[in-house]
């Protein structure tokens, strides 16, 4: 490759490493194009671009990006999943086509400023999807306003019920309507 293209090359891969919501890496050794195509397919589905790419590029790209502390996950023959949306979706479906092609191995991904072991980028695919989640704290936020209103119509049901206990209790006054009575006869 020349070298202005490998310059470009880099300068783009260091511009989707910055624009991507997280980066997984993974070992692809052992499987064959037609795997990695269908791999690559099922990954866009979701927003996410997987490549293969030199490592040398990959690790100029990470240094310019500023964020070499992923420089230690790429060795040997590696390809990466640029996340542009749910890294938890993306996740897996990497995990999903590690079953299904034993070869390929996650060797480890970056989200959120911090490097991720393989055991913590398969345990985000663990995590349920952010939709479910997101509908449950919003049932949780549901739940407790609920419990804030029924807790309010108590106290003013019990303030009420104070206001009328205390008037009862008062010395009795006549009310108007019998005092219209008595004057007229």
């Amino acid at each position: 490759m020349p070298k202005q293209e490998k310059i470009e090359r880099v300068a783009e891969l260091k511009q989707r490493i910055e624009g991507s919501d997280a980066l997984l890496l993974t070992e692809y050794r052992g499987l064959s194009v037609s795997e990695i195509t269908e791999l690559r397919r099922s990954l866009a589905e979701g927003g996410t671009k997987f490549q293969v790419i030199k490592n040398t590029l990959m690790r100029r790209a990470v240094n310019d990006a500023g964020v070499a502390e992923i420089e230690a996950l790429i060795e040997g023959p590696s390809a990466v999943a640029f996340v542009d949306g749910d890294p938890v979706a993306a996740a897996k479906s990497v995990v999903d086509a590690a079953k299904k092609y034993p070869t390929l191995s996650l060797k480890g991904g970056f989200m959120d400023g911090k490097v991720l072991s393989a055991d913590e980028a398969k345990a985000l695919a663990s995590l349920e999807s952010r939709e479910v989640m997101l509908s449950k704290v919003a049932g949780l936020v549901k739940s407790e306003m609920s419990k804030a209103a029924a807790l309010f119509v108590g106290a003013q049901s019990k303030f009420v019920s104070l206001l009328e206990a205390y008037k009862e209790k008062l010395p009795g006054e006549e009310a108007p309507e019998a005092e219209a009575s008595n004057e007229e006869e």
